[in-house]
């Protein structure tokens, strides 16, 4: 029984800067941005979105009548979560207007935790193939303004659908996982700016990728030779090309020339919208999907990895409904359609914060369909426009 991935959309708001702009503001050369970090854009959040109304804005377009009520549970990754006790995946199920008779949790495990939703979704549906699992990854990264982390700042959420016969990718039973205690990236409750140890995470993150790399290659006796493409995990997409540069030597010329394409297939959506933490990994195989030649059969390898550290690499091969037409005119109409913000419109947005009180918020900017409308008696007012 083939189990995996059947639907996987993104949504991120439409304001975004341009990190020429930002290079110049800062007194940097475009270049350190452009290749450097390999980042173009990074999207811009406006304070009546969160989450959970960012996770509801991918998920509707995944969740529909036809599938609404196979829909057993929702895993929502995330490390932007709303509330210390109250799970962002319970207010998602009321939004998207999903049966009461499914579990709704979140997980949390820095950027890891839309993968570990993942796999858990592909055991559950293991033993149940007449059901399917939502699976989001919803993030806002946030750094601060003049800090070192700005360029690598962004947000926004996927959603997909874990199903038996999955129209895009089949996921292999085999997969190989690390998880040290290590503080290369963290964030205190007490804080709304991530804290990061850059030049260490990276470190980290090469070292993991080739652990478990290795770990998977002694599970499967599969060598480089038998992949199509890598899709990486993407703070910044010069990361992923650090990781497979890492194994490159272990292909012959050809097939360095093929991942190589296929890894600049696989971060032209990254490099315009920025860090999405969880859902960073799906965004770049939703871009692999769109801007690659892939044919059914073939092997991607995924490397997922969330600071503190865990990784984890695995795999799946295309499926034989692979079909990425729809989904390639969807994201050309909306690259097109996005607003550029100046420096100061991205600082002045970048600045708006949720009070410690009840608000009223100007929802009037905010063309999505689910919007944070305020917060009255400390609790969030969601507004689905649909409804209204």
């Amino acid at each position: 029984m083939q189990i995996g991935i059947d639907q996987l959309a993104f949504y991120t708001p439409k304001t975004y800067l341009d990190l020429v702009d930002l290079a110049h503001a800062r007194g940097e050369e475009p270049d350190k941005y452009r290749i450097g970090i390999g980042q173009y854009e990074q999207a811009v959040i406006p304070v009546t979105q969160d989450a959970v109304t960012l996770a509801a804005n991918a998920a509707v377009k995944v969740v529909n009548e036809t599938n609404r009520d196979q829909i057993a549970m929702i895993l929502f990754g995330t490390e932007s979560g709303i509330d210390h006790s109250k799970s962002a995946a319970v207010y998602l199920k009321r939004l998207l207007n999903l049966p009461d008779n499914l579990r709704a949790v979140e997980i949390k495990q820095a950027c890891y935790g839309a993968t570990a939703g993942l796999q858990f979704a592909h055991d559950y549906v293991r033993l149940h193939p007449d059901k399917q699992v939502l699976v989001i990854g919803a993030d806002i990264a946030r750094y601060g303004l003049n800090t070192p982390g700005e360029v690598t700042q962004g947000g926004g959420a996927v959603a997909m659908t874990i199903s038996a016969a999955p129209k895009l990718l089949n996921l292999d039973n085999e997969t190989a996982f690390r998880s040290e205690d290590i503080m290369d990236f963290w964030r205190p409750l007490y804080r709304t700016e991530a804290l990061v140890d850059g030049r260490f995470s990276e470190n980290v993150y090469i070292d993991f990728f080739k652990t478990v790399w290795l770990d998977y290659q002694r599970q499967t006796n599969r060598t480089i030779a038998d992949f199509t493409a890598f899709a990486f995990h993407l703070p910044f997409t010069k990361m992923g090309l650090k990781a497979l540069r890492a194994v490159l030597p272990e292909a012959d010329a050809e097939q360095q020339k093929q991942l190589k394409t296929n890894f600049e297939a696989s971060r032209q959506y990254n490099r315009r919208v920025g860090n999405l933490y969880t859902g960073s990994l799906y965004l770049s195989l939703r871009s692999l999907f769109d801007n690659a030649v892939l044919k059914p059969g073939q092997r991607i390898g995924l490397f997922s990895y969330g600071s503190g550290a865990e990784g984890e690499f695995f795999s799946g091969t295309i499926s034989e409904q692979f079909d990425a037409q729809q989904s390639r005119q969807r994201f050309s109409e909306f690259f097109s359609s996005r607003q550029q913000l100046t420096m100061a419109q991205y600082e002045r947005l970048f600045s708006q914060q949720l009070p410690d009180h009840d608000v009223l918020l100007d929802v009037t900017h905010d063309d999505a369909r689910f919007v944070l409308a305020g917060i009255k008696h400390d609790q969030r007012q969601y507004l689905d426009r649909n409804k209204a």
